[in-house]
């Protein structure tokens, strides 16, 4: 081999260095810079969680009492978000508003969650019978269309923050426990889990301690993302007027109040809607970078 042919072969780079290459693209801390989205979305949540917890403290106006002229646009009567067709105050609105959305979204996907989730360990673990009958229940609810079913509680029962919740987490129970379900399998072919029966560790030891903690970091993402469709699930019932009856505000009610007389005061209906996209939005994007984060982790394991 001539010296020419030798300067033309591409040698391997060994894994270590492109350890080191790729390490030193990042910065000199070590870690990767969070994006603008995410930080800007998590800022977002930071800033709705904050009006929601602390509305009752905060120096707002009366909700149900007008403060101004209707219709003012932000700024306007020194109202800071300005005022609705009826003069009250949209900020003030807004705030205690946003803790039913709020509510509505962590309540009803911690309760599918919690049921879903042990619903799922179990028929995982168990199999058999067990198994099969959560898979007819998952189906049998996953068949009816949810507008209608959320129809049909309302004309049974009247609208309250307590009957939707429970129906709306009942729609996510299915799913859960599907997710919780093939997790679970995929947890349970592994050494430790393995191990865990090999030395005779009861059945409520290998589901708690060893399967179900492998669940967590996956259906947390996910959960993330199905309160941004909960959020959404409430505005559109309360646009119906099903959801939580006035007069306590909420994003959808707020939408319904002022959508006739959206062509003279466009505003009070913008500002809600403004509200849940950039809610749920902000949702998405933190959900989805914990789902890419968790997947990340899961393959190095």
């Amino acid at each position: 081999m001539t010296r020419s042919e030798a300067s033309d072969v591409t040698l391997p780079i060994p894994p270590a260095e492109v350890a080191d290459a790729a390490t030193d693209q990042l910065p000199r801390n070590g870690k990767k810079r969070p994006r603008v989205t995410l930080v800007l979305a998590v800022a977002w949540l930071g800033v709705v969680v904050f009006f929601a917890l602390f509305a009752g403290l905060l120096p707002l106006a009366s909700v149900a009492t007008p403060v101004g002229d209707s219709g003012q646009l932000p700024g306007g009567g020194g109202q800071l978000l300005g005022t609705d067709g009826l003069g009250r105050s949209i900020l003030s609105r807004l705030a205690f508003g946003g803790r039913i959305s709020l509510a509505v979204g962590v309540i009803a996907t911690l309760a599918g969650l919690t049921a879903g989730c042990l619903l799922g360990l179990v028929a995982a673990y168990f199999k058999g019978i067990v198994g099969t009958v959560v898979d007819i229940l998952a189906n049998t609810v996953l068949a009816i269309p949810p507008l209608v079913f959320l129809l049909a509680v309302a004309a049974a029962v009247r609208p309250s923050l307590s009957t939707l919740v429970f129906s709306l987490a009942l729609l996510n129970l299915p799913t859960f426990a599907r997710l919780a379900k093939a997790n679970a399998l995929s947890v349970m072919t592994r050494d430790y889990v393995l191990a865990a029966h090999a030395m005779g560790a009861s059945h409520r030891r290998v589901l708690f301690r060893e399967v179900l903690p492998g669940l967590i970091r996956p259906v947390a993402a996910y959960a993330v993302v199905v309160m941004a469709t909960m959020i959404v699930a409430e505005g559109s019932l309360s646009f119906l007027g099903l959801g939580v009856p006035p007069p306590a505000p909420s994003w959808g009610g707020m939408i319904a109040e002022a959508k006739t007389d959206i062509t003279i005061y466009p505003w009070p209906v913008f500002a809600p809607c403004l509200a849940i996209f950039l809610t749920v939005f902000a949702l998405n994007v933190v959900g989805d970078r914990l789902q890419r984060r968790f997947a990340l982790k899961e393959s190095v394991l």
